[in-house]
């Protein structure tokens, strides 16, 4: 990597200690699944479900996935819609 996450999301927060350690040492902003035998202080954004449940977790997994697909797809359009609205801008100026 050649920068830092924007933000970790982890499903077995309990079980991936050593990644929610490393995620608050570096101040990088912890999504996760949170059931009864986990701490949900320690997480900037706890989902409460069953990280056992195997369609749960596809479900969220999944649900994350297309958030961030559309989250960068709109990031694109706006850069599009910038850059043109600079092209029309230049080109009506001149």
């Amino acid at each position: 990597m050649k920068t830092l996450p924007s933000a970790l999301f982890i499903i077995d927060p309990k079980k991936e200690e050593i990644a929610v350690a490393e995620a608050r040492k570096l101040h990088i902003p912890i999504i996760a699944t949170v059931d009864t035998n986990c701490d949900p202080d320690v997480i900037d954004y706890p989902i409460p479900a069953n990280d056992d449940a195997i369609r749960a977790v596809k479900l969220l997994t999944g649900r994350i996935a297309d958030a961030i697909l559309e989250g960068r797809q709109g990031e694109q359009n706006e850069e599009a819609e910038t850059v043109e609205a600079e092209n029309e801008a230049t080109n009506s100026a001149e």
